[in-house]
């Protein structure tokens, strides 16, 4: 039994990532510390995909004269670069998004900005009004 866990202590890296990642998102106020548990959900999301690709006893797929060769398949590595470049890309763009409303609100906290904007909303609101 404790064989089967451990066989694939893969697969409860990724679960733990996944849901370090998402508790992070929901629970933290903070827009910083919101982008950083994107990216560690994107973490596991990586990994799980690596994991699907290998193969126990595989080799690199490079055609040889054996026919009873047991490959392992390229392709989800070759996805997971290209998700890799597109997650860096995304986490400098919430990056940046971080730092325009932190000079326009003086704050990164979700809560402080929403008051903010329901304050706006009133003033403008009543001066409508007028």
């Amino acid at each position: 039994m404790i064989d089967q866990i451990f066989g694939v202590w893969n697969y409860w890296i990724v679960f733990i990532l996944m849901m370090i990642g998402l508790y992070i998102v929901i629970s933290k106020k903070s827009l910083l510390k919101k982008i950083v548990g994107l990216a560690i959900f994107q973490t596991s999301v990586f990994l799980l995909y690596i994991t699907f690709g290998k193969i126990a006893g595989g080799t690199a797929p490079i055609l040889t004269n054996n026919l009873n060769e047991i490959y392992s398949n390229p392709l989800p590595h070759v996805l997971i670069l290209t998700a890799i470049v597109v997650g860096v890309a995304t986490t400098a763009l919430g990056l940046a998004l971080t730092v325009r409303i932190n000079k326009a609100y003086g704050t990164i906290n979700e809560d402080e900005i929403s008051a903010s904007d329901l304050v706006e909303y009133h003033e403008k609101y009543l001066e409508d009004k007028k």
